[in-house]
């Protein structure tokens, strides 16, 4: 009973546009970062490797390479603190957490095969 009252009440902040996030995706996270006074935007690009939870607990985590070292970040998927997410390459995986991507070094830490969209074939007809 108290779990349906509560995700009725959650259902006004699950924001739908960031559903379509998915594993292996190569996107770009637009998070406000405040600073005293001053608010800014910061730009966080990498791949999705993992998806947990579900409702506004939702988190994913994206994993970039900066300065030769692998750095992943955490971000609640829901949050207001995420003014948007840019999806900038879909990604081909066969895994719903691809955690291998860590021990890779160099190029292949960031090589995940593109998803490309394919144009349903038509049939012949016998004739």
């Amino acid at each position: 009973m108290n779990t349906i009252i509560l995700n009725k009440i959650e259902e006004k902040y699950i924001i739908d546009e960031r559903k379509d996030v998915k594993v292996g995706d190569t996107i770009k996270v637009h998070s406000k970062i405040v600073e005293g006074e001053k608010e800014r935007i910061q730009i966080y690009q990498g791949i999705v490797l993992a998806r947990k939870h579900s409702g506004t607990h939702e988190n994913i985590i994206v994993r970039k390479i900066s300065k030769d070292v692998g750095v992943e970040r955490i971000f609640p998927l829901h949050s207001p603190n995420i003014s948007k997410i840019e999806i900038v390459k879909r990604g081909k995986v066969r895994r719903a957490q691809i955690n291998y991507m860590r021990k890779r070094i160099g190029k292949r830490a960031m090589l995940i095969k593109e998803k490309h969209e394919t144009i349903p074939s038509r049939k012949k007809s016998n004739k």
